[in-house]
């Protein structure tokens, strides 16, 4: 498991409608099952991967880019104390509280819950969510490896394409 951690921390996250619509059902049977407001997918650095639940009195473009730099901030103090990092972090507010989980070292799940749920309940659950997603992760890499890097040619080659049709191919000799 820890060499597919390096190998996604390494590779930038590509998601393709077969994998989001996986992801999609495991926060919703998570939604189901915790009774939480929302629950967010967010890559490390702040881009918003998918969404479920009850989202629209949030700007989740916004949680997701705060919530990366507070998960990064948060890493640092844990180093400070010996620790590589935090899997796991809460935020409790008056009327909203924030559960935030480290997936597979590469991506966060971000829920969001009020007083109909309980930490306890969340956190009962975010463990299995926090594999299943994991699994997927993993799971979508290897599938979707050689779709990458036949996009990464393709667009290498458009790339080259470009450049000769606006600056003029160069004269062979």
């Amino acid at each position: 498991m820890a060499e597919y951690s390096e190998k996604m921390r390494q590779a930038r996250l590509v998601f393709y409608e077969q994998d989001v619509l996986e992801l999609n059902k495991i926060l919703a049977d998570f939604l189901d099952h915790s009774q939480a407001k929302c629950a967010l997918l967010i890559d490390k650095e702040g881009h918003l991967v998918t969404k479920k639940g009850f989202t629209k009195s949030f700007n989740t473009d916004s949680i997701a880019a705060l919530v990366a730099g507070s998960f990064a901030a948060t890493k640092q103090v844990a180093q400070l104390l010996g620790e590589e990092e935090f899997s796991v972090i809460f935020h409790q507010g008056k009327n909203e509280n924030i559960h935030i989980g480290l997936v597979s070292d590469r991506a966060l799940v971000v829920v969001i819950f009020d007083d109909r749920t309980t930490l306890g309940m969340v956190r009962l659950y975010a463990e299995e969510l926090t594999q299943k997603l994991t699994d997927t992760l993993v799971k979508s890499i290897e599938r979707n490896k050689d779709k990458e890097a036949a996009l990464s040619q393709d667009y290498g080659k458009a790339a080259e394409q470009a450049l000769d049709d606006f600056f003029g191919a160069a004269e062979k000799k």
